[in-house]
């Protein structure tokens, strides 16, 4: 037979003390002497006692679960931000609800509602591709439930975010490119709903523009990020009269796709046309063709920020005193050169 979790009132009962007493000790109440205060500790550790977590909850109106939802966990650049929420989250004891949107805004309104109606205290999002208006997510004020939107982030500045400057990380990566010798260089895009596709585009642009070259609207393609867009893309570049000699594409899962296209169509990658992309995944270390260089986005150190600006943002709400700043911390990439030599 099951032995029963002790009680409160089992200390109290034991110790000859108040419950008050037992309850105001083992959260060191000043008001309780030191030694009432080490009996009631000690007594609690040999019984193995665990305060119960819903009544102190409902006491202090938290849950201490912040919710996070993410387009898909399975993508490895969100299951390293997911590590790094998770690490900062335990530091603090919390506990993370994670959800997916799979990149449908129905599917996030969904999502978006279950964490509210599981009274999450905190909000991490990066929202869907197609999401263009964000008021489901700004409805959670109503609820005094703080936001912290990561890696794709809204333009507005009323908004808490953690974000990689791929604006300034693309300029980088075209400079590269023209001093390898390229000239002709083609850009595959993300969906133009996604604020971190016209980060790319202009960094794009004034990349181009920095060297003195013309910007060729013909050389730049979008993708919905499905494989048979991104390949359409593709074709449509190499169909150009003056086809380009590298392809930027919007990040390591098109670069892939892009790829594995290319070389179906008698493309030696990385000789007749070099690919350059985003994320510096490690997998694409295991692929047969991965990018000469990828932009180093750090997921992991996304997530982390993320995590702890929405502590900071719960216990902001928590105080008598608060004010409406909205915070923001940017991550400056890296362009990671990979040794690999092509086939």
């Amino acid at each position: 037979m099951n032995q029963k979790l002790p009680t409160i009132k089992e200390i109290a009962r034991r110790l000859n003390v108040s419950v008050s007493t037992v309850s105001r000790a083992l959260s060191d109440h000043p008001r309780i002497g030191a030694a009432t205060r080490e009996r009631v500790k000690q007594l609690a550790k040999e019984l193995n006692y665990e305060p119960n977590a819903q009544a102190i909850f409902f006491k202090q109106k938290k849950t201490h679960v912040v919710g996070v939802i993410l387009p898909y966990i399975r993508e490895e650049f969100f299951s390293e931000a997911i590590s790094g929420i998770e690490m900062v989250a335990l530091e603090h004891e919390y506990t993370i609800l994670f959800g997916q949107s799979y990149d449908d805004v129905e599917k996030e309104k969904e999502v978006v509602n279950a964490m509210r109606r599981q009274r999450v205290d905190g909000l991490i999002i990066s929202p869907s591709k197609t999401t263009l208006r964000y008021d489901h997510i700004e409805a959670l004020d109503n609820y005094d439930i703080p936001v912290v939107y990561f890696d794709r982030v809204p333009l507005s500045e009323k908004a808490n975010r953690v974000y990689c400057n791929v604006y300034q990380g693309t300029i980088e990566m075209v400079g590269w490119l023209f001093n390898q010798g390229y000239r002709r260089i083609a850009f595959i895009n993300g969906p133009d709903k996604i604020a971190a596709s016209r980060d790319r585009l202009n960094g794009y642009i004034e990349g181009i523009s920095r060297q003195k070259l013309k910007v060729d609207m013909q050389l730049v393609e979008n993708t919905d990020l499905t494989k048979e867009s991104t390949q359409d893309a593709v074709a449509k570049l190499l169909a150009l009269k003056q086809p380009p000699n590298a392809i930027i594409t919007f990040n390591d899962y098109v670069h892939m796709d892009a790829v594995q296209y290319a070389d179906k169509q008698h493309i030696k990658v990385n000789r007749d046309i070099i690919f350059v992309s985003y994320a510096n995944l490690p997998i694409t270390a295991y692929t047969a063709n991965p990018p000469l260089a990828s932009l180093e986005q750090y997921p992991y150190a996304q997530g982390e920020k993320a995590m702890k600006m929405i502590i900071r943002l719960m216990n902001e709400k928590n105080a008598e005193t608060q004010e409406a700043v909205f915070l923001s911390e940017e991550i400056l990439p890296t362009l990671v050169i990979n040794q690999y030599q092509p086939r």
